[in-house]
């Protein structure tokens, strides 16, 4: 047998290692996106109900954010989260900032599931089957069945991706050597963060990252400082995603995007000397001679470290980064609808329900302003030509939220905002009637009326949550005054104008009169109404499965 072959067969080997291993991180990466975005709608609603309702300190918010990331296994998904409560006003942005820190914790989970299950049980054998079944059950479930069974297929592909990778790397034994990487002194360090950083920019997964470390360094491919060096890199790496992704966003998502990049940029900062102290406790033998265990404790205690170190300096981090990127002064309440939330529900109907509010504040406070009986008529006007525009941007961002069909509570929210929507575009079209409103403030017969409608307003106005039974106020008004419509019109029909000294003019007047009255109170009755029902905090308990329910558009405002 010629040196020839025996070369052309160790090449085809090498080639046969390298495709399986890069087969393996790819059925890693794809498990990993599968399962994240099952658990992502299993549990984000629950999730999402515990970060707004704990989060009250930077510290609670660090504990919730660890928690949701561990849950839901996607820090990104916790941010985008974070970043609707902060738009919807549910959040400051201190409290934000300990959310972020707590994702950085539990991003840390995945090294640990890998290392438990994947390497130490060594599940890749039950791997196969488990998929078979999950992706069976993902075919004929539905709903919550269907997507906790397309998350038992990613789990299934995690591990068999897993266990390709390492069976490629037995391939690779004696060829691939930590002499093959730099060098573990501080610039061989910073070129394996280099890479660190490139790799997980090029997979959008730390997480992959940080199990390719664990099998290179089981494989003896790399040593414990090459490795922690790595894990730094996919730690500093995980945040530039996410940081081109807000540019051009509101500005809660780039102030957000901001903070990650430099907490995340500081805490390698942080790990860098820990190396040597990891390195020294696994050289002791205290974490059972298993580099891997030793790695995977480096990349949770310098995020618990470095959570330590900030969360005293959050409020003067946060001042910082405000100061940076200052608050913008928003034309309208609409610029902050930032398309990037879509990809989350509860965060982007909790910032259109916000946003929703807010419009409905201005034009409300225009039209109460309006209604006294020496108001001019310009500021009302105004409202309304603003108005019109904000309502298309609102629109156009309620048709591209997508809700699931068995998500009864999403449904009925995203059903409420179509509604609200609806009936602020047909009270904006009653406002720009200058005419009508002039003769409903200005007429005596109607002017008790005109005072109980503004009243209303202000009352409504001055509250931060809407008062309870407005709605029903209004209704009692807009019903008497169908009554005086009524009695009107009677009197019209049984009698000329003019026996009741009235020109036909000034009875059409008032009876154009008394119907904007009516219908303006009608649509500020249900305004009002749908207020309470789409402007929700997350609760747990709103989010259960019913029937699907139907939302169609808002239809356009009448032509006349």
């Amino acid at each position: 047998m010629s040196a020839g072959d025996d070369a052309g067969r160790a090449g085809t080997a090498v080639t046969a290692s390298l495709l399986a291993l890069l087969g393996g991180v790819g059925l890693f990466l794809f498990g990993m996106q599968t399962m994240t975005a099952a658990l992502r709608e299993l549990a984000s609603d629950r999730m999402r109900a515990l970060l707004a309702g704990f989060t009250r300190t930077p510290l609670s918010g660090a504990l919730t954010g660890a928690a949701t990331t561990a849950a839901i296994q996607s820090s990104s998904a916790t941010m985008v989260m974070t970043v609707g409560f902060v738009g919807a006003g549910l959040l400051a942005f201190p409290q934000a900032l300990g959310i972020l820190y707590g994702a950085s914790i539990g991003t840390t989970a995945t090294g640990w599931i890998v290392l438990i299950l994947g390497f130490k049980l060594k599940l890749g054998s039950i791997a196969l089957p488990l998929l078979f079944a999950a992706s069976l059950l993902a075919l004929l479930g539905h709903g919550q069945t269907a997507r906790a069974a397309r998350g038992l297929a990613g789990f299934a592909l995690i591990f068999i991706g897993l266990d390709m990778m390492q069976a490629a790397m037995a391939g690779y034994q004696g060829q691939l050597t930590p002499e093959s990487f730099p060098a573990p002194d501080l610039a061989g360090r910073f070129l394996m963060i280099g890479i660190g950083v490139v790799v997980t920019m090029l997979t959008q997964s730390s997480s992959a990252g940080v199990a390719a470390a664990l099998v290179l360094l089981g494989g003896a491919a790399i040593d414990f400082e090459q490795a922690a060096a790595l894990v730094i890199g996919m730690h500093v790496g995980t945040t530039f995603t996410a940081f081109l992704a807000a540019i051009g966003g509101t500005r809660a998502v780039t102030q957000t995007a901001v903070a990650n990049v430099i907490y995340h940029v500081a805490g390698g900062l942080i790990a860098l000397p820990l190396i040597d102290v990891f390195a020294a406790l696994a050289r002791a033998g205290l974490t059972g001679g298993d580099p891997k265990i030793a790695l995977v404790l480096f990349h949770t205690g310098f995020n618990l470290v470095g959570v330590a170190l900030m969360l005293p300096l959050t409020p003067a981090f946060a001042a910082l980064i405000q100061r940076l990127l200052p608050e913008r002064l928003e034309a309208t309440p609409v610029a902050r609808l930032d398309r990037r939330l879509l990809s989350d529900t509860g965060a982007a109907l909790d910032t259109a329900g916000r946003v929703l509010r807010e419009e409905a504040d201005l034009l409300l406070a225009a039209l109460a302003d309006a209604l006294r009986p020496d108001a001019p008529p310009e500021p009302l006007a105004a409202a309304c030509a603003r108005a019109a525009a904000d309502f298309e941007a609102l629109g156009d961002f309620l048709a591209r939220i997508q809700v699931a069909e068995d998500r009864a509570g999403d449904l009925e929210r995203l059903n409420a905002q179509l509604q609200e929507l609806d009936h602020l575009r047909r009270l904006q079209f009653r406002c720009s009637q200058a005419a009508r409103l002039r003769g409903a403030v200005r007429e005596e017969r109607l002017g008790r009326a005109a005072t109980v409608l503004r009243a209303v307003l202000v009352r409504h106005l001055a509250e931060t949550e809407p008062p309870p039974g407005l709605d029903r106020r209004l209704e009692r008004l807009e019903a008497r005054l169908r009554r005086i419509e009524a009695r009107v019109r009677h009197a019209v029909l049984r009698r000329p104008p003019h026996v009741l000294g009235m020109t036909v003019a000034e009875v059409m007047y008032l009876s154009d009169a008394i119907r904007w009255l009516r219908r303006t109170s009608h649509h500020v009755a249900r305004i009002l109404h749908y207020q309470g029902l789409a402007w929700r905090p997350p609760d747990p308990a709103h989010y259960r499965p019913a029937e699907p329910a139907t939302s169609a558009p808002a239809p356009a405002p009448p032509a006349g």
